[in-house]
């Protein structure tokens, strides 16, 4: 089932979740700022430079989004999508940026032996703002995923893992409060920066992963398992399926095998009934091109079609499409 909004809506609905990234995280990075010159604490000062990140990166995803929900032109006939995979390297490098930061810091912190001041509120203000993360995080990767936008799915990692950044922070403060021992600070500092360093690799991971058209397993997993049942009726099999995102766009391509004996017209409206269905059934955006292949009376045995002048082997029942055979240029020469 689609649950797509309409066409004409996903746009503005897309950049106004962007927008509410970018608003609450300015009020969070101000309330962060608070705490730490409220506290002089190095943990909290760890949290609130991340908030910076997500303030530059929210902004880098609304005007991202903007930019990629831009129709398809002559200068860019896949679409503007994968602009979205230089919303999540960015962040990424941020992330790195920040983490690198933070290690510093919390380094200098070791040597100051500086005991944390006014902790009850430093306390208040970051667990506060770290539910308002977690809450806004949970959002944006959920949505996200649901509209295929991988710049606010990115938007939202990271938001989540500055949701962790604050418990992490919370729990280092609270035992900095029972004990009195000021190096559990900074030592709670690095052990984020050294989080985010993680981080910042997965988004980099992903983004370059993206741009390259490295194959995604679970879209081809996706796709294989819609087409599966479809292959049957005169389609008598998928071979050298292709399938990049762009953006939210999925943009596939395939090898549909049909009777050798069809005519052009026959074969044309049963490929693009197949790729009709294809699409409904994967929902959002998509893409689809299918090219047609005479069976040249090789596929019998895997061919249902009864009124058939030219068979040389009985049918002897479907086998499930699997990866390996939809993926291969001529599946026959790979023995499946």
């Amino acid at each position: 089932m689609n649950d797509d909004p309409p066409a004409p809506n996903r746009s503005r609905t897309l950049v106004g979740v962007a927008g509410l990234s970018l608003v609450v995280a300015v009020v969070l990075l101000v309330v962060k700022f608070g705490a730490y010159v409220l506290t002089g604490s190095q943990a909290i000062f760890s949290d609130a430079l991340e908030s910076i990140v997500n303030v530059v990166a929210a902004a880098f995803a609304l005007a991202t989004l903007t930019y990629a929900e831009r129709p398809a032109d002559r200068d860019h006939p896949f679409g503007h999508g994968k602009v979205e995979f230089f919303s999540a390297a960015f962040e990424g490098a941020l992330v790195f940026g920040a983490a690198g930061v933070i290690l510093w810091q919390a380094a200098v912190a070791f040597f100051a032996e500086a005991m944390p001041q006014r902790l009850d509120l430093g306390l208040l203000l970051t667990a506060a703002a770290g539910a308002v993360n977690g809450g806004l995080g949970w959002f944006l990767v959920r949505y996200g995923r649901r509209h295929r936008s991988l710049a606010i799915e990115a938007d939202g990692h990271h938001v989540l893992t500055d949701f962790w950044t604050s418990v992490g922070v919370v729990v280092g403060l609270l035992a900095v409060h029972a004990t009195g021992w000021w190096w559990i600070d900074p030592l709670v500092a690095a052990v984020m920066g050294l989080l985010l360093l993680g981080t910042g690799w997965r988004l980099l991971r992903r983004a370059a992963a993206g741009l390259l058209d490295e194959e995604d397993p679970a879209l081809l997993h996706e796709i294989v398992e819609r087409l599966g049942p479809l292959v049957r009726d005169g389609v008598v099999s998928v071979h050298h399926l292709r399938a990049i995102r762009s953006g939210r766009v999925r943009h596939v391509s395939a090898h549909i095998v049909v009777p050798e004996f069809w005519s052009v017209e026959r074969a044309h409206d049963a490929v693009e009934s197949l790729a009709a269905t294809l699409q409904r059934d994967l929902g959002g955006d998509a893409e689809i091109d299918f090219h047609t292949d005479p069976c040249q009376r090789a596929w019998c045995a895997g061919c249902d079609l009864d009124a058939c002048s030219v068979r040389r082997a009985p049918f002897t029942g479907h086998r499930p499409l699997t990866i390996d055979e939809a993926v291969a240029p001529d599946p026959r020469a790979h023995g499946l």
